[in-house]
C-alpha cells in the first residue's frame, strides 16, 4: 500500500491483443482488446482514430472507470459519450475494465486499500507503448471517482504518464475520506468481499485513517506530491452527491502549496458524472488539456 513499495514494483506490460472488432464510431475504429496486468488478462475498448497515424503516433489516454458493481459492468455499456468525446477528437483511448470488472481476471481489489488498479492502468500504458500507431512519449490518464485515487497513485510513481485528468476524484490523503466518506448507494459489500477484507485488516493493524501517524502518511497520496512530475487537471461539481467536492478543494489547497501545475474547475450542476448541459464544457476543457500536455 505504501507509495514507496509502489515505486519498487517492475510493473510491465505486454502485447495488446484485438479480441473482436465492433462497429465503427464517427472517425474511429473499436475493438474489444485485451493485454496482462500482473498475469491477469485484463480487456478493454480500444479505439484508434482512422487515417494514417502523425510521424510519432497518436496520442493515447488510458480511460479509468470509476465503481460499478463488477458483476453488472460491461464494456460498452459504461461511458460512451465520454469515449466517444475523447476519441472523435483523435486520440487513441483504451477504456480498460479493471481486475474484477466485466470479463478481466483478478479479484476486485478497490481502489482505497490496494494498489491492485493503478497496477493494470500503468500497464495499460506500457502496453499501448507497444503499438506502432501511438506516441510512446504522448500518453495521459483520465479518471472518475474512485479512480481520482488510481489516476494520481499512478502519476507519483510513473513518469511516462504525461499528464492526468480527474473527473469527481476522491480519497487522497486517508484524512479526507474520514472527513467526506463515499456516500454511493450502487455499492455492493457481496461482491466486494476482498476489498472488505484488505480494508479491515489494514484498520484492524494500523489503526483508523490518521495521517500523523507513520503507516498513514506511508500511503497517503497528498504526503508524496513531490514525486508528481506532469500536470493534473481536477473537475468537480458542487451538487456532486456521491464523492464530496471537498475531497477536490483539498487537493488542490495541497498542490497550490507544493507548487504543482494543476488546473480546478467547479461546476454549479451536473452530479456525480457532470452531466448536460456542463458536460461539453468540461469535456472541452479536457481534450484542450491533454492535446496542450501530451
Amino acid at each position: 500500500m505504501t507509495i514507496a513499495a509502489l515505486a519498487q514494483r517492475d510493473i510491465e506490460g505486454s502485447v495488446i491483443t484485438v479480441e473482436q472488432q465492433l462497429e465503427d464510431g464517427a472517425n474511429y475504429s473499436r475493438y474489444i482488446a485485451s493485454y496482462l496486468s500482473e498475469g491477469n488478462k485484463i480487456y478493454g475498448l480500444l479505439t484508434v482514430p482512422f487515417g494514417s497515424p502523425p510521424a510519432d503516433g497518436f496520442k493515447a489516454i488510458v480511460f479509468n472507470h470509476g465503481y460499478i458493481p463488477p458483476n453488472v459492468y460491461r464494456t460498452t455499456e459504461r461511458y460512451v459519450a465520454y469515449v466517444d468525446t475523447l476519441a472523435r477528437n483523435g486520440f487513441v483511448v483504451f477504456k480498460i475494465d479493471l481486475r474484477g470488472f466485466g470479463n478481466s481476471e483478478g479479484e476486485p481489489t478497490g481502489t482505497y486499500f490496494s494498489p491492485d488498479y493503478s497496477i493494470d492502468a500503468i500497464s495499460a500504458l506500457k502496453s499501448l507503448q507497444t503499438l506502432d500507431y501511438v506516441d510512446a512519449e504522448g500518453i495521459g490518464m483520465w479518471g472518475h471517482s474512485m479512480a481520482g485515487n488510481l489516476v494520481l497513485r499512478a502519476m507519483l510513481v510513473e513518469p511516462e504518464i504525461k499528464a492526468g485528468v480527474i473527473w469527481a476524484g476522491a480519497v487522497y490523503s486517508y484524512d479526507d475520506f474520514t472527513l467526506y466518506a463515499i456516500d454511493d448507494t450502487s455499492y455492493n459489500p457481496a461482491v466486494q468481499t476482498t476489498s472488505r477484507r484488505i480494508s479491515q485488516q489494514i484498520r484492524e493493524t494500523y489503526g483508523p485513517p490518521d495521517t500523523s501517524k507513520p503507516y498513514w502518511q506511508a500511503v497517503s497520496l497528498t504526503e508524496h506530491l513531490d514525486l508528481l512530475e506532469s500536470p493534473l487537471q481536477l473537475h468537480h461539481a458542487t451538487n456532486d452527491d456521491v464523492v464530496n467536492i471537498g475531497y477536490s478543494v483539498d487537493l488542490a489547497t495541497v498542490l497550490d502549496a507544493a507548487n504543482k501545475e494543476y488546473e480546478f474547475y467547479r461546476y454549479d450542476g451536473g452530479g456525480h458524472n457532470i452531466d448536460s448541459p456542463y458536460f461539453n464544457e468540461a469535456m472541452r476543457r479536457t481534450i484542450e488539456f491533454f492535446k496542450e500536455n501530451l
